[in-house]
């Protein structure tokens, strides 16, 4: 694949870990903070705290009100933003950062965030969590008109929009390019005299307003806003766009008023268990959907396993609801990167085993059930229930917290291409017997609604975005459809 092609925007180039981990990817983390001195350091704890939606890269851009300084680096927060002299190159009291898990666009230095222009209005500099589903169709028209885009990251399609705008006021150009461009979108951007927040019409990606004295700082996720000690405030709104400045909080909304579908992965995967969205903690939602799992799918077992770590909290409510005890029968290294060595072929199946090792002492002799919050291909469930029977399990059952993925997501979650996808292309008891283990189930849709706090899904106007269980679209795909709603396009490809 070529770099900077159509292709590259649309379906990116980062692929699944080469020891066949097949977890859901991280969109990404967005954090901004207006009139604070120290407000690069704040915003490097702030991403500090958002590392686990995306660790690929990170980059903050900080004003002084001369001029705008700005370090983007590939790799973890904590090693590029751990010392004085770089917060020192920051300085100014506003800054926005961004931690990167790319979609689109790739991983080059030119992709990471924020993006950064210089318009007839000022600087503008973006940060963007989510993933716009008619750039490709849009970078074209661009492209035709004569632009010259910058890098392949759907993101930049915002900042030309926002510079060909013949509005007089940033805020009106601002709002103009986001009438132009369709999907989910959290927006954190920095002008010369102001601090810009938006979510999409349906508020898929989650934004969150807090106050640190005088400051106001926005944020992914409340995690970030305890990190830096601000109170929370509100969340963003749906179609909702917020302007700050030294006269205070202006909310615009430029859109006609819909029903809010906040992106329902949030609870079950990505969003930090210390977290709350919706006014609903994390935590708790994910111990419910274990509380909830048990209920529709009981089995005779000995001990409750979670698959660390996202199945934590669901194996615990499985187990305080069935009364069966929770036991960490498998063990996760957390000190795994991704440049680890690539082993030879005849061992690359024990790959596996640099991220998870089973407990043998908890696990021999016993009847057990796996705790999981998803299944996408299914590769790594396959290898993990074989290490339980390898290390003694006696039974091995496989109980999922969420419902079978059978669509792909276009919306800033990595996922495969449908025929990649397990549970789209197998039945339950085809994919039992793929895995191997005893038995399998899910949880229904309806039952994932009850864990957040519903009765069940409205089918006419569901209160989540849900489309990888559903197929149910909230918005246009415009890039992917081609006219052809059943045709999909994968947001993941090999570099070849």
């Amino acid at each position: 694949m070529t770099r900077g092609s159509d292709h590259d925007l649309m379906a990116g180039d980062y692929g699944y870990s080469r020891y066949g981990d097949d977890r859901l990817r991280e969109e990404c983390g967005v954090f901004g903070v207006f009139d604070h001195p120290d407000a690069a350091a704040l915003t490097a704890l702030g991403l500090h705290a958002l590392q686990h939606r995306g660790q690929e890269a990170c980059g903050i851009v900080a004003f002084d009100g001369k001029q705008f300084n700005s370090e983007r680096r590939h790799g973890l927060v904590g090693d590029n933003f751990n010392n004085a002299s770089v917060i020192q190159r920051l300085t100014g009291r506003m800054a926005v950062g961004h931690n990167r898990y790319s979609t689109t666009g790739g991983t080059a230095l030119r992709n990471i965030q924020p993006l950064f222009a210089d318009l007839d209005t000022g600087g503008f500099a973006l940060a963007h969590n989510g993933n716009l589903t008619n750039a490709l169709t849009l970078r074209r028209e661009l492209i035709s008109s004569g632009a010259i885009c910058q890098s392949t990251s759907d993101t930049e399609v915002i900042l030309h929009l926002l510079a060909r705008s013949k509005k007089r006021r940033i805020v009106e150009r601002f709002v103009e390019a986001l009438r132009q461009i369709e999907g989910a979108y959290a927006l954190v951007c920095v002008t010369n005299d102001m601090m810009i927040g938006a979510r999409d019409p349906v508020g898929i990606r989650p934004l969150m307003l807090g106050r640190l004295g005088k400051s106001y700082v926005l944020a992914s996720e409340t995690c970030a806003l305890d990190m830096v000690g601000a109170e929370f405030v509100r969340e963003i709104e749906n179609g909702e766009v917020v302007v700050i400045t030294d006269n205070g909080l202006e909310s615009h909304r430029p859109f006609p008023q819909r029903p809010a579908r906040p992106c329902i992965f949030e609870y079950i995967y990505f969003a930090r268990p210390d977290s709350v969205i919706g006014g609903r903690s994390v935590y708790d939602i994910r111990k419910q959907m274990g509380v909830q799992l048990a209920r529709e799918a009981a089995v005779e077992i000995d001990v409750v396993v979670p698959v660390p770590d996202s199945g934590v909290p669901a194996a615990i409510g499985y187990s305080q609801e069935s009364g069966k005890p929770f036991e960490l029968g498998i063990i996760r290294n957390h000190y795994v990167g991704r440049t680890f060595i690539e082993p030879e072929q005849r061992i690359r199946q024990l790959g596996v085993k640099l991220k998870h090792s089973a407990n043998a002492g908890v696990i021999r002799g016993k009847r057990i059930v796996l705790i999981d919050d998803s299944i996408v291909r299914g590769t790594t469930s396959k290898k993990i229930v074989q290490m339980m029977y390898e290390a003694g399990a006696k039974e091995v059952h496989m109980r999922i917290a969420s419902p079978p993925i059978t669509h792909s997501d276009y919306y800033g979650i990595d996922t495969p291409s449908r025929h990649d996808l397990l549970a789209a292309n197998m039945d339950l008891e085809g994919m039992r017997k793929f895995m191997g283990a005893d038995s399998l189930a899910f949880m229904s849709v309806d039952g994932i609604y009850r864990a957040v706090g519903y009765e069940a899904r409205d089918p006419h106007s569901p209160q989540f975005t849900d489309h990888c269980f559903t197929g149910e679209y909230p918005t246009s795909l415009t890039d992917h459809n081609g006219g052809a709603p059943s045709k999909q396009l994968s947001l993941l490809a090999e570099v070849g």
